[in-house]
C-alpha cells in the first residue's frame, strides 16, 4: 500500500478563503438595490464583488487551481447557505409588535430567480477567472502578472455579468436598462480590478514569499466537480 502524500500546510489560505466568502455573501446582501450614478445603473454590490475576482487572482496564482476550485466551491455552499437562511428567516411568522416585516421582504426576501441568477454567475465566472489565470501562468512562464490578472477578469466577469444579469432581470427589466445594467456592471468591475493592480502586486509578492509557494498548474485537471485533488508542493 502507498503513502499517502500529505497536504502541503498554508499559513494564509484560510484567511484569503474567509475574506473571499464574507466578500461573496456581503455584496449579494448589498446586490439587493439597484444605484443610478449618471449614466450608469447598477447593482450595491458591484461596489465590494470584484474584490472577490481579486482574491480568485491570489488564490490561483499563489496556491494554483486545485486549492482555488476547493475555495469556489465553499463560498458558493455559504452562499447558498445564507440565500436559504434569508429565505427562511423571510417566510417565518413576524413578532405581532414588530412592523418591519415588510421592508424585511422588500430587501432580503429574495426571489428564487435572483439567488439562482447569483450561484449560477458565480460559479461560471469564478471558474473561467481561474482557469484562464492559470492557463496564462503556464503560457507567459510566470511573468506579466498583471496580463493574467486583467485577461483573467476580462474573460471572468463578462460570464458572470451575462448569466447574472439576463437570469436575474431578463423580461423583468426594459432591454434598454437590461443592457446599461450589462454594460454598467461590467466595466466598473474591470476598472476597479485594474486600478487594485499594484495592490495584487503586493499581496501576492508577499504571500508568494511568506508561504514559500509559487504553483504552476502543469498537471491539473481542471474539471470545477473534482474535489478529490489538493495542491502539494510543485513551486518554482
Amino acid at each position: 500500500m502507498s503513502t499517502p502524500i500529505p497536504r502541503r500546510l498554508y499559513k494564509h489560505l484560510d484567511l484569503v478563503t474567509a475574506s473571499l466568502v464574507a466578500v461573496l455573501i456581503i455584496s449579494n446582501i448589498a446586490a439587493t438595490k439597484i444605484i443610478q450614478i449618471g449614466p450608469l445603473a447598477f447593482d450595491g454590490g458591484t461596489f465590494l464583488f470584484p474584490l472577490s475576482y481579486i482574491f480568485g487572482d491570489i488564490l490561483t496564482e499563489v496556491y494554483g487551481y486545485k486549492s482555488s476550485r476547493r475555495v469556489i466551491w465553499t463560498g458558493f455552499f455559504w452562499l447558498m447557505i445564507t440565500a436559504l437562511t434569508l429565505a427562511l428567516v423571510d417566510r417565518l411568522p413576524a413578532a405581532a409588535d414588530w412592523p418591519l416585516q415588510d421592508s424585511f421582504s422588500a430587501i432580503l426576501g429574495q426571489t428564487p430567480r435572483i439567488v439562482i441568477a447569483s450561484l449560477c454567475g458565480y460559479l461560471a465566472g469564478e471558474f473561467c477567472n481561474s482557469y484562464v489565470l492559470a492557463k496564462m501562468k503556464l503560457m507567459t512562464q510566470g511573468r506579466y502578472l498583471w496580463s493574467r490578472t486583467i485577461g483573467s477578469t476580462l474573460i471572468g466577469q463578462i460570464v458572470d455579468t451575462l448569466v447574472f444579469t439576463l437570469i436575474a432581470f431578463a423580461g423583468v427589466l426594459t432591454n434598454d436598462l437590461l443592457l446599461t445594467a450589462i454594460v454598467s456592471g461590467y466595466v466598473f468591475k474591470v476598472l476597479i480590478e485594474v486600478c487594485f493592480t499594484p495592490l495584487t502586486y503586493r499581496m501576492v509578492g508577499w504571500l508568494k514569499q511568506v508561504e514559500q509557494e509559487d504553483y504552476y498548474d502543469t498537471d491539473t485537471n481542471f474539471n470545477p466537480f473534482r474535489l478529490d485533488d489538493v495542491n502539494i508542493a510543485e513551486s518554482r
